[in-house]
């Protein structure tokens, strides 16, 4: 009698397939943890900025000289404190340093963050979801 076992499994090629997926996605998460990371410091020294009582106070230039100096001692690279916008619009200041990042994953693939939600009003220690509308 002749039988026939029953084969079950995947095949080489699959498995090799599933570990070139898995693989990947391991190769963009460890490229874009650093990123993402220091997204984290940004946001929260430009929030403690926002709320911090000596902030209000100070010009522009000021404010953006004490995040030239945070930034520089919390190695922040991604993101250049003249970057960050300071400006007064309606008698309240508001301090933007809203930026993307442009990753290299593999050859010629990219992976772009895009962090928008650093928008801040000085006092307030909430993001703005949008910038301020100009009141006429």
């Amino acid at each position: 009698m002749n039988t026939r076992q029953r084969q079950s499994g995947m095949s080489m090629l699959g498995v090799l397939t599933i570990m070139l997926m898995v693989g990947f996605f391991i190769l963009c998460a460890v490229r874009l943890v650093p990123a993402y990371t220091e997204y984290l410091s940004v946001r929260d020294i430009i929030s403690r900025i926002a709320m911090d009582t000596d902030t209000q106070t100070q010009s522009g230039s000021d404010i953006s000289r004490k995040i030239g100096n945070i930034f520089n001692t919390n190695q922040i690279y991604k993101l250049h404190y003249k970057e960050v916008e300071i400006y007064s619009k309606n008698g309240k200041t508001y301090i933007d340093a809203n930026y993307e990042v442009r990753v290299p994953i593999v050859w010629r693939i990219d992976a772009v963050l895009k962090l928008d939600d650093l928008l801040y009003e000085l006092g307030n220690p909430k993001p703005l979801s949008e910038p301020p509308v100009d009141q006429k």
